[in-house]
């Protein structure tokens, strides 16, 4: 199995891949780590035991359930254990699967709403809920569906801060920079800047992106995200430029016999785990003062951002990003409306 090379402290140097371990999954909803049980094992999301406060038979049909988003939904790891998080908790305590009605769903629900969650969370949990039980009918492991009539929050839109074209060119430059020794870690920080602002795609995807996934003559890259769906995405000049620079001089030196075809690579020579590469962007993003501290999803939005403030289509940025649907990209629209009004506000004489 290839090697994946995970972080130890964040440095002021570049970053090293401190350890090996096992890479972190896209982002997807529900979000691991959400709710107090199940959001560590393995990359399948670990399996629901006692401790987790579970009757056997509840226990017995989450992990089948479990085994059912990662086997015939294709569910990633990340949004496996998301699911597992989120039904231990709505399921604890139940003598038996048997007993779920909607009461419990409620009275859980309302917990997790009594303890700060946001109306967001309560609307994954809720949506978890449905597929579980939707499930367990389909499957005989309830005769009806207690979820069916499980009401749902309605999620508010909260617009994400991104910096601006001129902040980001700043970041950008710094790092640059800082690479002009052709040091490898500092080459392969620069290229993950690059590719993450000029591609828009997930951390996740670019560090499971393999050499041979990359095609310098037309500027793309073939890109494996959510659900397993491929697409294609490009990238401009400065972006291919580093992307020379890391194939000449950074990945032959950090490379061992032993390295996977990974594209970008932690000082070990493992895959290079998304967790080395967030922190790579926090810290080339702190050092220009003035910035807004975000992470590689920040710089997601931003390139989505300055793309329509630029001018291009909506469905094209869709593609892109490899949304499922044209909802969740057209958030970046109230950004860019937000913009326009506060340039409208500072420069038309009757704003």
């Amino acid at each position: 199995m290839a090697r994946t090379e995970s972080s130890g402290p964040a440095t002021t140097g570049p970053v090293p891949g401190a350890v090996d371990g096992p890479a972190v999954g896209p982002a997807g909803a529900p979000a691991a780590g959400a709710g107090s049980a199940g959001s560590a094992g393995s990359a399948g999301g670990g399996g629901a035991a006692a401790g987790d406060g579970l009757a056997p038979d509840v226990a017995s049909a989450l992990e089948e359930f479990t085994g059912h988003l990662r086997h015939e939904r294709n569910r990633s790891p990340h949004t496996v254990r998301g699911y597992r998080s989120d039904l231990t908790d709505l399921l604890r305590g139940l003598p038996g699967l048997g007993a779920l009605d909607l009461d419990h769903l409620r009275r859980r629900l309302g917990a997790t709403h009594a303890a700060g969650a946001g109306r967001a969370t309560v609307a994954r949990r809720t949506a978890a809920a449905r597929t579980f039980c939707a499930w367990a009918v389909r499957t005989g492991r309830l005769d009806h569906d207690p979820a069916a009539r499980l009401g749902s929050p309605r999620a508010g839109t909260v617009l994400p801060e991104v910096p601006a074209a001129a902040e980001t060119a700043a970041v950008l430059a710094a790092v640059t920079s800082g690479a002009a020794e052709d040091a490898p870690e500092a080459l392969r920080d620069l290229l993950v800047l690059e590719l993450l602002y000029a591609t828009g795609i997930r951390v996740a995807e670019l560090c499971g992106l393999d050499v041979g996934a990359v095609d310098e003559s037309t500027r793309t890259l073939r890109v494996r995200g959510k659900g397993d769906r491929e697409r294609t995405v490009v990238f401009g000049v400065p972006a291919a430029r580093s992307l020379r620079r890391w194939l000449d001089h950074g990945r032959p030196a950090l490379a061992t016999p032993s390295s996977p075809p990974a594209l970008l690579l932690g000082v070990r020579g493992g895959r290079l785990d998304p967790r080395v590469a967030r922190t790579v962007v926090h810290r080339a993003i702190r050092a220009v003062p003035g910035v807004p501290d975000v992470g590689p999803h920040g710089l997601r939005h931003a390139a989505a951002t300055h793309l329509l403030e630029g001018g291009a289509d909506l469905r094209y940025v869709q593609e892109l990003l490899g949304h499922a649907t044209l909802s969740t990209t057209q958030l970046y629209t109230h950004v860019t409306v937000d913009r326009l009004k506060v340039v409208h506000d500072q420069a038309h004489p009757r704003a």
